[in-house]
Formats: C-alpha cells, sequence, structure tokens
C-alpha cells in the first residue's frame, strides 16, 4: 500500500522543480532581471510545497476511527490517481502563475524602482538608501538629460523694442511623447518642447515676453504663467486664446514682473491630468539692479551674470511624480523627472562654490512635497521674490503645488565626500527622490 502511494504521488523535489523552472522562465521571458526571477522562483517553490501539504490533507485516504471526525475527500480526486496527480502538480503550476504575476507587477510599477540595488546593494553604498533602480535611462530617446536640465536656461531670442526695451522670443510647441522615468518604465506624457519639465525661461525683471505657443499634441491646451500679466495673457479657457486646439497657436506676451522662482503650466481641464502628464516648466525673473538701488549687490548676485561672477552655482530641480497605472497615486517620485538620477549620477559641488538651488513643485495627487539637505543648512527666500531670506538656517523645506522658492547653502569648510539631499516623505524617497552632491576640493564654476 505505502509501495503504491510512493508511486501515486508527485515528489517533492519534481514538484519544487516545476515551480521554479516554470518562474524562472516566465520570468526571463518578460525580461526581468535574472536575480529577480531566480529570487520570486525560490518563493514559489516554497508556496508549493505549502500547497501540496495542504492538498495531501485534503486528498488522503488514511482510515480513522468510526467514532473520529472524519474529512471530507472529493471522491473524483481520490478514485483517479492520475487525476490526483494533476491537481498536486497543478498546485505547483499555480505557485508559479502567481509569482511570475508578481515578478510581472514587480517589472511594471513602483517596485521595479526599488530593483535588486535597493535589496542587496547593502547599507554602504548610498545611492540604494530607500531604494535603487538596475540599469540607465536611455535620455538620448527620451531627448533630454536629468543632468543638463540642471544648468540649461533659456534665455529666448534677445533683441530690443523701439523703446529700448529688451525683448525676449520663445517658441514653445506642445507634443506628446513616450519618455522613460525609470530604467524600462515608460510613461505617455504631453510636453513642451518634448522634454518633462519644458525648458526653464530666464528673463530679467521689466523685460517683454513674447512666447507663441504651438499645440502639435493629440488634446487642447495652454500656457498659463505665474506672474503679472492682463486676463486676456492668462492662458486659461475662456480668457483671452482661450484653449488651443490641436493644430493652432496662439501668443502670449506680457512684461516679467515679479522678479523671482515660477513656473508655467497648461491649465486646461482636467488640470490635474494635463500637469500630471508633463505640461509644466519653470520661469525664472533676475532681479533688475537699477530697480533696487539699495539692495543693487544683491540684486545683481542673483542675474545668471552676476552669480557666474561670485562664484554662484545655480541649479534648477522641478519635483514631480508619475502615476504609471493611472489609479490616480504616484508610482515614482523624481527630482527632473527621472527616479534616482541624481543618486547614480551625483551634481558635483566644489568645497569653494556658493549654491543657489531653484526649487520648484510640480507633483500631482500629492498635496505636498519637501526637500531635505543632509549635513548642512540653506536660507530660503520663498517665491524668490525677495533679496534677503524669507528662513534662515534651515535644513528642511516643504511646497504644496505650484510653490517655489531659492535655496542658498554652501559646503566651505566640509571634507569631500557624497551628501544626500532628498524628499522627506520616505515613500517619495523609497519610490525615486533621492539624490546626491558629490563634493570636491575648490571650485566647479
Amino acid at each position: 500500500m505505502h509501495l503504491v502511494r510512493a508511486h501515486r504521488e508527485v515528489p517533492t523535489v519534481l514538484l519544487v522543480g516545476v515551480a521554479v523552472g516554470g518562474v524562472v522562465v516566465g520570468a526571463l521571458a518578460t525580461g526581468v532581471p535574472f536575480e529577480i526571477a531566480v529570487a520570486t522562483a525560490v518563493l514559489a517553490g516554497a508556496t508549493a510545497v505549502g500547497l501540496r501539504v495542504a492538498l495531501r490533507r485534503i486528498l488522503s485516504r488514511r482510515t480513522t476511527p468510526a467514532d473520529a471526525p472524519r474529512a471530507v475527500t472529493p471522491p473524483s480526486a481520490a478514485a483517479d490517481p492520475a487525476r490526483r496527480r494533476l491537481i498536486v502538480a497543478g498546485s505547483a503550476g499555480v505557485a508559479s502563475a502567481l509569482a511570475a504575476g508578481a515578478v510581472g507587477r514587480l517589472a511594471m510599477a513602483a517596485p521595479a524602482v526599488l530593483g535588486v540595488e535597493g535589496a542587496h546593494a547593502g547599507h554602504d553604498d548610498p545611492a540604494s538608501h530607500g531604494g535603487g533602480t538596475v540599469g540607465e535611462v536611455d535620455h538620448a530617446r527620451n531627448g533630454f538629460d536629468p543632468s543638463a536640465i540642471l544648468e540649461d536656461w533659456d534665455p529666448g531670442l534677445v533683441s530690443t523694442l523701439p523703446g529700448g526695451q529688451t525683448l525676449r522670443e520663445y517658441l514653445i510647441i506642445a507634443e506628446d511623447r513616450t519618455i522613460e522615468v525609470a530604467p524600462g518604465i515608460f510613461f505617455e506624457a504631453w510636453t513642451y518642447n518634448g522634454r518633462v519639465p519644458g525648458p526653464t525661461i530666464r528673463a530679467r525683471e521689466g523685460d517683454r515676453v513674447r512666447v507663441e505657443f504651438v499645440n502639435g499634441g493629440s488634446h487642447p491646451h495652454t500656457i498659463h504663467f505665474h506672474g503679472i500679466h492682463s486676463a486676456a495673457m492668462d492662458g486659461v479657457p475662456g480668457q483671452g486664446a482661450g484653449n488651443i486646439a490641436p493644430g493652432q497657436s496662439t501668443v502670449y506676451e506680457f512684461d516679467a514682473f515679479p522678479f523671482g522662482c515660477h513656473l508655467y503650466h497648461c491649465h486646461t481641464s482636467p488640470l490635474k491630468r494635463h500637469i500630471h502628464k508633463g505640461l509644466y516648466g519653470a520661469f525664472v525673473i533676475e532681479p533688475d539692479p537699477a530697480r533696487h538701488p539699495d539692495q543693487r549687490a544683491l540684486a545683481e548676485r542673483r542675474t545668471l551674470d552676476g552669480a557666474r561672477a561670485a562664484g554662484i552655482r545655480e541649479l534648477l530641480v522641478v519635483m514631480n511624480g508619475f502615476d504609471t497605472n493611472f489609479d490616480g497615486e504616484n508610482e515614482i517620485y523624481a527630482a527632473n523627472t527621472v527616479a534616482f538620477h541624481y543618486a547614480h549620477h551625483p551634481i558635483r559641488i566644489g568645497t569653494d562654490d556658493d549654491v543657489r538651488l531653484y526649487l520648484v513643485n510640480a507633483t500631482e495627487f500629492d498635496p505636498l512635497n519637501s526637500l531635505h539637505l543632509h549635513a548642512n543648512f540653506f536660507d530660503y527666500y520663498d517665491h524668490g521674490t525677495t533679496l534677503e531670506p524669507t528662513s534662515r538656517t534651515i535644513d528642511t523645506v516643504a511646497q504644496i503645488q505650484a510653490q517655489r522658492g531659492i535655496l542658498e547653502f554652501t559646503y566651505r569648510g566640509y571634507e569631500p565626500g557624497q551628501y544626500m539631499f532628498h524628499a522627506h516623505q520616505s515613500e517619495f524617497v523609497e519610490l525615486g527622490w533621492m539624490s546626491l552632491f558629490d563634493v570636491v576640493p575648490g571650485r566647479t564654476t
């Protein structure tokens, strides 16, 4: 009897082999990294063994005393050994399918951002603190590089109007574009000039700004600038040109006021969708030193030429997030769009540099985003509309959506090394908003 039972049952080794092999083959076929496939396969094997034990208890034909409770045995399974073997072996297939499905979800949503590095790189790797990514994003295919966005200021086409006022002209085109927001994770974005965030417009206080907007996308769009302008230039439905239909264009024109760190974004409904899809960018207005005679030196340092002359390193960070499965919650968070980019490609800063960081929050679906600077403190200028800090000597700042500001700090006197900066919502850190400054001796400006 025992020999017959042993012959009819599926050996545990074979069962585990079916589960493990099924997961590994299925996972590799979908492009999942080998390490993740193997780790999940081990889980599948353990799950299969657990299912087998449970099924053995259900399908057992051992006799029991007449007065003992008797288990209900499926008659068809007990009567047909071949079918019984199919059920037991099928449990391995179910375990394999469940585990493979888990691997698929791992590759498609937020856990893929964490990857093997987050699980195995260890506490000694700063880039793996809170997670990391496996592989590299193809920036050439994306059409933009977050490392270049840091200092990619667009002054426009500059000329002088008859009255002597400086005119800055820009061409901004809305277009649909697929972008890679983490290695292997693609997002169907709506963009300004093919990038997220859009071009960083930089003008000087009092300049005339003229923006020709062409809608090359598949939906109506606008550009709404945070600044001072007429209702006709507000870039909202029902005012001025209103929504710009696909294939149509308009011109936004206004004088650049007030100086500070601002932004622009689409204002077409549903607003949360148009912003979340990527239609936003930074708008920096430098103070005109001649308009601030009592603070002329401070105003001069806030201009691009003055900052360079003073050895100030100016950087732009736009905090954003991406809902990759369209459930109304972000699965990926980032500084300048690509998850963990500055963790894997740290921003080089000199110990003799002064740093001015323009920070903009364009995150949709979350009421707040934030930045925390490790091992250091900064002065903060809310909206950048003052020449004196609105907060001094702080190391964390929170911003609602569309809030922005300027951080100023230095690593003067610090030992060289890598210093973190990131959101201080732990979930955001684990899902991509983690960055590093690589502090080196001397100047980088």
